[in-house]
């Protein structure tokens, strides 16, 4: 069973920056797809970024395409998010994701992707 652990939210300035990092247990992060997904009040959950088991490769969506930054560090067993340039629609809480399979990349944008979840990491960017 893996458990997902997430870290690091909090309130930032716009402009400002943040790093989520998503902790995993019961797996190595290395033999998982890990992603990141948001949800603001009122809306529904919404693809952030996406890395690939194995050689890791990033999937970032368009929204935050050259802001955020997804990486693995196998050592400490965790998936970071590093957030630059936050502005006030980044604001939600965010989800950490999994899967032990090795889904295709057009499903990685999909939250029944994957089996497992973290509780969520809130994000609030206000001046």
């Amino acid at each position: 069973q893996v458990q997902l652990i997430e870290s690091g939210g909090g309130l930032v300035l716009p402009g400002g920056s943040l790093r989520l990092s998503c902790a995993a247990s019961g797996r190595a992060v290395r033999d998982l797809a890990v992603a990141w997904f948001r949800q603001a009040p009122g809306k529904e959950r919404e693809f952030v970024a996406a890395l690939k088991r194995s050689q890791g490769t990033t999937y970032p969506a368009t929204s935050v395409k050259g802001r955020f930054t997804l990486s693995r560090d196998n050592g400490k067993n965790t998936v970071d998010l590093q957030m630059n340039s936050l502005r006030p629609e980044d604001a939600a809480v965010y989800y950490c994701a999994a899967t032990s399979e090795s889904p295709i990349v057009s499903s990685l944008a999909y939250p029944s992707t994957y089996d497992y979840w973290g509780q969520g990491a809130q994000v609030s960017v206000s001046s």
